[in-house]
């Protein structure tokens, strides 16, 4: 393929692991990141060595709420279609600092179209978007007609905000845009601070940890690697203009209990946890779980890594 993918964030979790497969499919891709420190920059840094060493892959260290940013990058240069995965992630955190949150992924997110918009035609356009835009006022599973979304945490209202951002400039300057609604992803190269992640560290370093609530919440946990594939079916559809709907849900389509994940991690390391119980926290929900049958029949989407041997691959790459 000769065009170009501009793919923001693509030095995280998720946007390296789209990047790897991109590159592997011969693709030419830009990466805007600012490799803020979230997690270790340097971790980042390593995220995307072998695709620019490749020859496929460019960096540009930039901030996506930046104007000079945009201007520094043509939008006439043959793009094939924008990954817009850049955002500052996390629940909590954006309890802490809900300006923050609102500045890069709102603001950051109506340059991104703005510039898709700025050429002699507009770029197709894939949104990250996440689960937390559903809150926790549907039964499960999820699905994406639901009456009216109403997120509990200010992550899940810079989220909802975006997506209202895409669907007015499909209407106002007639980009192609879909929305994709991601369900607790895991997988090699998960951020430090999520629970599978930070869980298995710790049981298998015998520390403590900390579980919110009474183990009954529960997530729906999808593997990176039907994640990327979502992405890329999304990618295909949105410039092949044949998509249906705007807004679609990637995950397992499955819902697992805090306590069952605890024991599934014991048993993926080998050791016993040691339990540091908390209250609840502000901003959570109570379940996630995923209807992807819009997904499925839209995008040929079917995930197909189990939730027990993604954890036996993740834990296989933490002791690596």
């Amino acid at each position: 393929m000769s065009g170009r993918v501009l793919l923001t964030g693509g030095a995280g979790f998720i946007g390296s692991s789209v990047l790897d497969a991109l590159v592997l499919q011969g693709r030419r891709v830009t990466v805007v990141d600012d490799f803020n420190d979230y997690y270790d920059p340097r971790t980042k840094h390593e995220n995307v060595e072998a695709a620019v060493a490749s020859g496929l892959a460019q960096v540009v260290h930039a901030d996506i709420r930046s104007p000079q940013t945009w201007a520094e990058l043509d939008a006439d240069e043959g793009w094939d279609g924008v990954i817009h995965l850049a955002a500052r992630a996390g629940v909590r955190p954006s309890i802490r600092d809900p300006a923050l949150y609102t500045s890069v992924n709102v603001e950051g997110t109506a340059r991104a179209l703005d510039w898709a918009c700025s050429g002699s035609s507009p770029i197709p356009f894939v949104l990250a978007s996440s689960s937390s835009v559903y809150g926790d006022e549907y039964p499960v599973p999820f699905g994406e007609d639901a009456a009216a979304l109403s997120p509990v945490s200010p992550y899940g209202a810079t989220k909802q905000s975006c997506e209202a951002l895409a669907r007015t400039w499909r209407r106002m300057r007639g980009i192609r845009a879909v929305a994709l609604r991601f369900f607790t992803v895991y997988g090699p190269r998960q951020r430090p601070d999520l629970a599978i992640h930070k869980f298995a560290r710790r049981i298998d370093a015998g520390e403590p940890i900390p579980v919110y609530g009474d183990g009954s919440s529960a997530r729906d946990y999808t593997h990176i690697d039907d994640i990327v594939g979502g992405v890329l079916a999304a990618l295909a559809a949105v410039q092949q203009d044949r998509l249906d709907h705007f807004a679609y849900n990637l995950g397992s389509d499955r819902a697992i209990r805090l306590d069952e994940l605890i024991a599934a991690i014991e048993e993926a390391v080998g050791k016993a946890a040691v339990i540091d119980r908390q209250p609840e926290q502000l901003g959570d929900v109570k379940r996630t779980w995923a209807d992807v049958s819009r997904a499925g029949r839209d995008l040929g989407y079917a995930p197909s890594v189990t939730f027990e041997d993604g954890l036996r691959d993740f834990v296989s790459w933490l002791r690596r």
